[in-house]
Parts: structure tokens; C-alpha cells; sequence
């Protein structure tokens, strides 16, 4: 039976080419279903999803908006009636797998449309605008989207254009295939890790003991966009625990660096009530960009990562504001929680003999912490460096105790 696929595209504008696309999915034996989110429809033939009725399952008065200047709204109620229409073809074993194309709007459209669903559904975006600065970020978020830049702009179908799409629907047939793994850990406790280059030794220690108990044990870079897809994941249900030996991005969101891992940042895992082993791999530093930098930063101790990127050690104060912040929000976790603090240093930026290694500043951390969190929540200090073998094994120890 053949594979049904949802293509997403403004027809008013994208008509041909998307047709187009929509014969190429047919002919390699897929069941494309056709969606026009556009403001002003279209009358072209082959749709089975009007504009009219995306607008409806939105909320919105099509005819109404039709004469409206209000772009804006436009686009948004016909994401939100897009999203409807997607959820219900899943819903009801319609939909497994999606591809969209367009512009700037189209693939923020598009893009918005396709993160509603879940991890694990083939996602495709055909972007003439994937390439620029600031945009590729917006239209994945935290998704699972493959952006498949197309180079030339989305108009007329030339034979460039109707290359980049055949290799787009082609690629589409091949996630959507039998043989795809599950998007779900289906043998043993899947637990979640956070995880950056300089505790990288000691993520890697624990993710392989803990293999062996037959947990599976699934990272994600605590660079800004990988803890917010944790966080999501972790609502979802994704998760039975969670090893947050990175979770730097709150500081960084509060304030307002490059790592920043949103608002909810060390939230969800405690709503969901799974639980939580807490560490504090660069929660000591912050990384603005350098455009952005005070003058006193120049001052501060720093840690060189490459030549892009450079840790800056938190003054004592700032340090002791993010531990109120962290025991804020662990205060309202309804699981078990414990925070595990090596005792010297907190990475391998913060090594003995290193210019950011301060154990004495970090223990303000641990004070704040000691005086402001509820007395359900564990601290347990560990005397070794992060990147150490003893801390790896310590760690491990009380996951299998908790998990």
C-alpha cells in the first residue's frame, strides 16, 4: 500500500513548481496529499486540502481574510489550521511523512507546520532561503527537519529547480521506508544526557556504563538548542530520568548569552516527575558572542575553546544569582532530585592549574544551594574534577540507585 505523504506549500504562489513535486511523489509510489496554506488560495487543480479549509480548521473567516492586510494574522491562523489538519491525518493513519517548499515565508510556514509533529515523522524542507544567517535556526527550532536548501529560488520549473526536488522527494521515499528504526527507545530505561565537549569524557563514561545495566542513554549538546530539545523531548514523554551533567543554559538564558537554553530550562524533567541526577559542567561560565562583550569581560579569567568560542568565568555574584535561580526551579521538581558537585572543578576548563580553576568561588554555588533548596533534594559533593574517573563513577553509582 502506498506511503501517504502531506506536502505543505502557498499554491497562490509555488503552483506549478509544487505540482510538480507533487507528480514526482507520485511516481516513485507514494501518496501525496496536497495542502494549500496560502492567504489568497488557489484554483489550480490537484488539491486536496484547500486554503479555505486550513483557514477553517484555524479559525479564521477565509473570505474575510482574503481582503485583509493583516499578514501576520493571516500567516498565523493558517499555521495553526495547517498544524490541525496535520495532526488529524495522523491521527487517523494518513500521514507518514511531510516535505513543504518555499520562500521566506513559505518555510516558516511550513517549518512551524511540521515541528506540531512528533519526533520520528520524516520532515523535509525545501528552502530557497535555508542558507541565511538567523533563519536556518528559526525553521528547525528544536524539530527534526531535514532544510534542504534549494539554491535557486522557487520560480518556474527549470531543470535546476526540478533537480533539487526530485532529490528532495526522493529523499522523502527513503525516510519514509520499512525499515526505519523506532523513533522510541523500546529496549530498556532511556535516559536522557546533556553533554558538552569539556565534560565530554565523563558523559561518555557514564553513557557506556550505564549501557551495560541495559539502560539506553540518549545525549544531547547543551549548547542552547539541544537541551531545549530535551526539555521537549522530556514533555513527551521521551524519557524515564534524566543525567543533567550540562545544564549551563539557564545562566546563559538569564543572561542572555549564546548558549541560552530558553525559560524553561531544568523545568520540564521536574513537572514530569522523572528522576533527575543535576551537575554543573559550565554552569561557572558564560559565553557571550564578542560583539557583545562589556569591557570588564576582557578583564575576567577565560577558557579558549576554539577559535570561535570562549568560556568567561561568572563573578562571584553572578555565580551565587544562578544557584538562587537553579534552586528555584529543582524547589518545584516532583521527583527525585540530586545535584552532584565535583569539588575540583566543574569541566576540563576548570582543570587544576588552569586560570579559570576556583574551587572556592564555586563553592558559593554549593552554599546558595545548600540554604535555599528544599530538604527532599540531594547534594552530594564529590572530591575529583569532573573529567575524572571517580566523579564518571559516582555519577553512575546513584543513577542506578534513583533510575
Amino acid at each position: 500500500m502506498p506511503k501517504s505523504v502531506l506536502i505543505i506549500s502557498t499554491l497562490d504562489t509555488k503552483g506549478q513548481e509544487t505540482l510538480y513535486l507533487k507528480n514526482k511523489l507520485s511516481a516513485i509510489g507514494l501518496e501525496p496529499v496536497l495542502m494549500d496554506i496560502s492567504g489568497r488560495g488557489s484554483d489550480i487543480a490537484g488539491i486536496d486540502v484547500p486554503a479555505a479549509r486550513v483557514a477553517e480548521a484555524g479559525g479564521g473567516d477565509f473570505e474575510e481574510m482574503k481582503n485583509s492586510r493583516d499578514r501576520t494574522r493571516i500567516t498565523n491562523i493558517m499555521m495553526s489550521g495547517g498544524a490541525q489538519i496535520a495532526a488529524d491525518l495522523l491521527a487517523g493513519g494518513k500521514l507518514e511523512g511531510v516535505i513543504a517548499l518555499g520562500g521566506s515565508t513559505g518555510s516558516l510556514m511550513g517549518s512551524e507546520i511540521m515541528r506540531s509533529l512528533p519526533f520520528g515523522i520524516p520532515k523535509v524542507m525545501i528552502s530557497s532561503t535555508a542558507a541565511l544567517p538567523g533563519l536556518s535556526t528559526r525553521y528547525i527550532g528544536t524539530g527534526d527537519i531535514a532544510l534542504f536548501h534549494s539554491v535557486v529560488e522557487i520560480s518556474g520549473v527549470s531543470d535546476l529547480l526540478k533537480n533539487v526536488m526530485d532529490r528532495a522527494a526522493h529523499a522523502l521515499a527513503g525516510m519514509v521506508a520499512d525499515d526505519i528504526s523506532s523513533p522510541r527507545a523500546e529496549k530498556g530505561k532511556a535516559i536522557a544526557l546533556t553533554m558538552l565537549g569539556p565534560c565530554e569524557k565523563c558523559a561518555s563514561a557514564v553513557r557506556m556504563a550505564l549501557e551495560q545495566h541495559g539502560y539506553q542513554v540518549i545525549g544531547f549538546s547543551a549548547a542552547g538548542i539541544g537541551d531545549r530539545a530535551m526539555e521537549d523531548m522530556i514533555a513527551d514523554g521521551f524519557f524515564q530520568g534524566v543525567i543533567d551533567l550540562a545544564p549551563g543554559g539557564v545562566g546563559e538564558h538569564h543572561f542572555g548569552f549564546m548558549r541560552d537554553a530558553g525559560p524553561h530550562r531544568l523545568e520540564t524533567a521536574g513537572k514530569s516527575g522523572i528522576p533527575q541526577i543535576i551537575s554543573t559542567c559550565s554552569v561557572n561560565h558564560m559565553t557571550p558572542a564578542r560583539s557583545r562583550y562589556k569591557p570588564e569581560f576582557h578583564e575576567r579569567r577565560k577558557f579558549d575553546l576554539d577559535k570561535l568560542r570562549t568560556w568567561i568565568r561568572l563573578s562571584p555574584d553572578e555565580l551565587k544569582e544562578v544557584a538562587g535561580i537553579f534552586a528555584e526551579k529543582l524547589n518545584r521538581s516532583k521527583g527525585p532530585v540530586t545535584v552532584m558537585v565535583p569539588l575540583d572543578g566543574w569541566s576540563s576548563a576548570d582543570l587544576p592549574g588552569n586560570d579559570t580553576h576556583d574551587p572556592a568561588e564555586d563553592r558559593l554555588f554549593i552554599e546558595v544551594l545548600q540554604a535555599k533548596l528544599k530538604p527532599e533534594v540531594r547534594i552530594l559533593e564529590v572530591d575529583a574534577n569532573m573529567e575524572d574517573p571517580e566523579f564518571a563513577k559516582a555519577v553512575v553509582e546513584n543513577a542506578l540507585k534513583i533510575f
